[in-house]
């Protein structure tokens, strides 16, 4: 065990906040704004006796963009001795939650959170670094109603080699090789249930409506709308060249993917941009789904 990572152990069971408060009430606006962000429409999320979804068991501890006031010193101490070790840089790698009771409009939000572990240094393709956990307990009204873990890496980036012009290869199984089969045809494919008529995208072998494994390959149309975007100018990934569009397109059909936006400068795509399908070669064996403004809106 390195001299660091005693110390580091040290701070293992120590609080990173105690008492702290939620900034909001859970809130409708907050909840409606998640389901539509997500596309969530289920019933449970709406109306009388609304709860809020459990995935957003963190949304109501979160500070904003005035950061965490109720931080404790042990956790400042913790990232400054890897700082100063030269892990400056950090990146969130998972995070567990388990849900105890749901959370309902007007629930105030306390927590308490604990430095769970640190891990020795581990060797990672962005670089050598440290684990570190904490374990978040979360209530609502003073009952417990949450748990979670939430792990970082606190890590020296690696240094960079160049990288293969080559984009990556999609990882093609039984699930989806149709799917691929009609993109080599020029066909964007999407599932349809034979029981429930719902349509789905990406590929899965079943239905997450009704559970059906039954289901029919349609052809969509090709048409439909960016419904979110990012623009990357960095990290450079291996065959793009930033800056790059990538966006979740809407299809005309009501399912949405995730594509690179082509025919525009990456400035001049926004939500609710008409957008049509086309297939871009990237190399002598592959082409992709892509999207392009469609003509009469360019």
């Amino acid at each position: 065990m390195s001299d660091l990572h005693r110390l580091l152990r040290l701070y293992e069971g120590r609080p990173a906040a105690v008492a702290a408060r939620g900034p909001d009430p859970v809130n409708r606006p907050m909840i409606r704004h998640w389901c539509e962000a997500l596309g969530d429409t289920g019933a449970a999320y709406r109306g009388e006796g609304a709860v809020a979804p459990a995935a957003m068991l963190q949304v109501w501890t979160m500070p904003g963009l005035g950061g965490p006031s109720s931080r404790s010193p042990a956790l400042d101490e913790v990232f400054a001795l890897l700082d100063g070790a030269g892990f400056t840089a950090v990146v969130a790698t998972d995070c567990e939650q388990e849900y105890l009771r749901p959370l309902r409009p007007g629930d105030e939000i306390t927590f308490d959170s604990v430095i769970e572990s640190v891990s020795p240094c581990k060797t990672t393709r962005l670089g050598a670094g440290h684990f570190l956990t904490r374990r978040t307990e979360i209530r609502a009204n003073g009952e417990l109603a949450g748990i979670q873990r939430f792990r970082i890496l606190k890590y020296a980036p690696a240094p960079r080699t160049s990288a293969p012009a080559e984009r990556p290869r999609p990882v093609v199984n039984r699930d989806n090789a149709g799917f691929w089969e009609g993109v080599a045809a020029h066909l964007l494919l999407i599932q349809q249930c034979d029981d429930c008529t719902e349509l789905r995208f990406p590929w899965v072998p079943g239905c997450a409506h009704c559970g059906s494994p039954r289901w029919t390959a349609m052809a969509a149309s090709g048409a439909g709308t960016v419904h979110a975007y990012v623009i990357v100018h960095h990290p450079p990934a291996p065959g793009f060249d930033p800056p790059y569009a990538v966006a979740l397109v809407e299809l005309a059909e009501g399912v949405r993917m995730i594509s690179n936006i082509t025919g525009v400068e990456p400035g001049g795509v926004h939500i609710g941009m008409p957008v049509e399908l086309e297939f871009l070669r990237v190399d002598a064996e592959r082409e992709l789904p892509v999207f392009r403004p469609r003509e009469e809106s360019a």
